[in-house]
C-alpha cells in the first residue's frame, strides 16, 4: 500500500480521483467507499444515510450521504446498478470512515448493470496513486484517521 502525506492509498483499488474507491469482488459485486484523502477533507463523520439494499442507483448518483460538522454531501457512483448490500455499522458508527475507509468503513456492494463496462473510466496501479498524490497536493491535505 501506498502512503503519500499521510495518505494511505492502495494499488489495488479502483477510483473515481475525487472522493471514492471500487473494489471488484469476485461475486460480480463492486464495493464502493470513501477514499482516506476525501475523510481527512471531510472532517470528522457524524452520520451517514446509505440507500437502501434494492434500490437501482443511476450512474453519477449519490449511493450515500456523509455529514461531519463542517461538510454534507453526497457519494457518487460511476456506473448503474442495483445496492445489494449496505453496510448497517456506519448507520450506528459514522465514525468508521474516519478510522478504516478502506477496510470497516465500506458504503455498499452493488451489482453494476453493465458488469463489463462498469469500471471503464476508472483509474488504478501506479496512474491512479501518481493522480491521488496530485489531488492530495492540490489541497494541501495531510491525511489524518481518528481513533475511536
Amino acid at each position: 500500500m501506498a502512503e503519500y502525506r499521510g495518505c494511505l492509498l492502495p494499488e489495488d483499488l479502483y477510483y473515481d480521483l475525487d472522493y471514492v474507491w471500487l473494489r471488484q469482488g469476485g461475486d460480480g459485486l463492486v464495493t464502493v467507499g470513501v477514499t482516506d484523502p476525501a475523510q481527512t477533507m471531510g472532517g470528522r463523520i457524524v452520520a451517514i444515510n446509505v440507500k437502501k439494499v434494492g434500490k437501482v442507483i443511476a450512474a453519477s448518483r449519490h449511493i450515500a450521504t456523509l455529514e461531519s460538522g463542517k461538510w454534507i454531501g453526497g457519494i457518487p457512483i460511476p456506473f448503474s446498478g442495483t445496492i445489494e448490500e449496505r453496510n448497517e455499522a456506519l448507520m450506528e458508527e459514522p465514525e468508521l470512515v474516519n478510522v478504516d475507509p478502506y477496510g470497516a468503513a465500506w458504503l455498499a456492494r452493488i451489482r453494476p448493470d453493465d458488469p463489463a463496462s462498469a469500471l471503464q473510466g476508472l483509474s488504478t496501479g501506479e496512474a491512479a496513486i501518481e493522480a491521488l498524490r496530485a489531488w492530495i497536493d492540490r489541497y494541501d491535505l495531510e491525511c489524518m484517521r481518528c481513533s475511536k
